[in-house]
């Protein structure tokens, strides 16, 4: 498997001009993607943030079972960090978030009461690229105000939405410079946070195959009809091929194909609930 690593000069600029206006800003909230939220964190970002009240926004709940989403939150509260797991596309979940943001900033709030003083609240909304902050971010406000897409690295400026109390900041997805962890680093190549032009997706299909035969062995028989644990990680790529038909002249395998379809099925959840770290 390569070496992943994505570090993109505008992700340099965008941490840049986080720190510039991280006086400008009450409070921040970072998106996570609930299937990898251990992967999902920045440790560059924490540091930023050290002086700021944070709320960690575990994004794409739905795409994980109820009990996993409800521990991840608790193991955040026990590390001292804020943390709510909710889906984008949830009215209610999006309600939720919303008290959640006030909820943080209660005492600055009650302080500015005190004074006569009424400003919107304004927060910033950081994380890696692809969690779905300009999702969120247009869900608060009830309609598309932010640019948003399925790719990595679409929000490439800062962007400031405003509504009647609340004003967000919306930043360019910025990932760590350097990744120690590699088993992270796949985590976030596998929901599509690194720029996929970069990476080798029949090595990365074979690698979340290995990764979900040892995690999730019922989720790939079900779908993929696989049953043989025993088999190397290639003979397991070679059945999901003839499952889904990519085969070539000759029967050879497609593998290019093939883990396209493969990485597909799992981003959009159709292999099942799946969180990987």
């Amino acid at each position: 498997m390569q070496h992943l690593q994505w570090f993109p000069g505008h992700m340099t600029a965008a941490m840049r001009m986080m720190e510039d206006n991280l006086k400008a800003v009450d409070g921040v909230i970072v998106i996570l993607d609930a299937r990898a939220p251990r992967a999902s964190l920045n440790s560059k970002l924490d540091k930023l943030f050290a002086n700021k009240k944070v709320l960690y926004v575990i994004n794409k709940c739905d795409l994980i079972e109820k009990e996993d989403a409800i521990r991840t939150v608790k193991e955040f509260k026990a590390e001292g960090r804020e943390a709510v797991s909710i889906s984008a596309m949830d009215k209610k979940a999006i309600n939720l978030l919303y008290d959640r943001i006030f909820s943080l900033l209660k005492e600055k709030l009650e302080r500015n009461k005190l004074k006569g003083v009424f400003k919107p609240v304004r927060i910033m909304v950081a994380g890696i690229p692809n969690t779905g902050k300009s999702t969120i971010i247009n869900a608060l406000c009830g309609g598309k105000k932010a640019i948003t897409g399925n790719k990595a690295g679409v929000t490439r400026g800062k962007q400031w939405v405003r509504l009647r109390e609340l004003e967000l900041l919306d930043t360019p997805g910025t990932m760590p410079p350097y990744f120690e962890n590699q088993t992270l680093a796949k985590h976030l190549a596998y929901i599509g946070s690194m720029n996929d032009a970069n990476i080798d997706f029949a090595d990365l299909a074979l690698e979340l195959i290995k990764e979900l035969a040892e995690k999730y062995p019922k989720l790939l028989t079900a779908k993929y009809g696989i049953e043989d644990f025993n088999a190397t990680g290639l003979e397991m790529f070679n059945a999901v091929c003839v499952r889904r038909g990519f085969l070539m002249r000759g029967g050879e395998y497609d593998y290019d194909r093939c883990a396209s379809a493969l990485i597909d099925d799992f981003r959009k959840g159709r292999i099942g609930k799946i969180i990987l770290d």
